[in-house]
């Protein structure tokens, strides 16, 4: 009975992979030309990878300056932070192709990859975290740091499992997926706002408090993240444990 639940779920996520590996072909297309002018004009992966870093610590910004110059209810900067994620996020992408169009891969280019995407993210989660505390949403201030744990920690666990020899890469919230959805969020909200106002609050009768406001279209998916990026890091675990015990048990 477990074997067949076990083949079950091995499917789903064999599936679940074939989709992602589909959907990157198909960005893939669609910025190779892109990617192709980069290596002629002399772009390098690392230079690439270095201006996904500095467009981040230019989302952190917007956020910190939405905190100290904007107030509760303007929402505008989370909207402008969330375009930038998500332009930022496409130099992700473009690094990896650039090495590979360019024939410019390398073992160090990968490792620097790898630590300014953590960077990239740390340095995003910080100006979230700021701008939430700055404008006391401070519940969601807790959710957006404990999204930045499992974040990390989805990250590492692969590194670390790589480093024994096994490979892990599974989940719902890797980095592409965290990535959109703070970015789109983060737009959602802007917009919202735009329509509604950023003091919106949405009261239920009979319960003493607001069910929703605006900045929920940003803070709900936060939460999410927090929750799913954490149970991410846990199944990798799972599988990185199979995997392992596989390993010694055919030695």
């Amino acid at each position: 009975m477990n074997h067949t639940i076990q083949n079950t779920i091995d499917k789903k996520t064999m599936q679940k992979q074939e989709l992602r590996i589909v959907l990157q072909q198909v960005i893939y297309k669609v910025i190779n030309p892109v990617v192709r002018f980069l290596v002629r004009i002399g772009f390098t992966p690392n230079a690439v990878t270095t201006v996904g870093l500095a467009l981040n610590m230019g989302v952190a910004v917007i956020f910190v300056m939405g905190a100290e110059e904007g107030n509760r209810g303007d929402l505008s900067y989370v909207g402008w932070a969330g375009a930038l994620t998500l332009f930022a996020g496409l130099f992700d992408m473009l690094d990896g192709q650039v090495a590979r169009l360019g024939n410019m891969s390398s073992s160090f280019g990968a490792l620097y990859d790898s630590v300014l995407d953590r960077y990239s993210e740390l340095v995003m989660f910080l100006g979230i975290c700021y701008y939430l505390i700055g404008h006391h949403y401070f519940l969601s201030s807790l959710f957006a740091f404990v999204a930045l744990i499992g974040s990390m920690m989805v990250s590492y666990i692969r590194a670390r499992a790589e480093g024994l020899g096994v490979e892990c890469k599974g989940g719902l919230m890797q980095r592409p997926e965290r990535v959109v959805l703070v970015g789109v969020s983060a737009i959602a909200c802007g917009i919202t706002s735009y329509y509604i106002g950023g003091n919106y609050k949405l009261f239920v009768p009979g319960i003493p408090f607001h069910v929703f406001e605006t900045i929920s279209v940003f803070t709900i998916p936060i939460t999410v993240m927090a929750v799913l990026t954490n149970i991410t890091a846990i199944n990798r675990l799972r599988d990185a444990k199979r995997a392992l015990d596989k390993k010694e048990f055919n030695k």
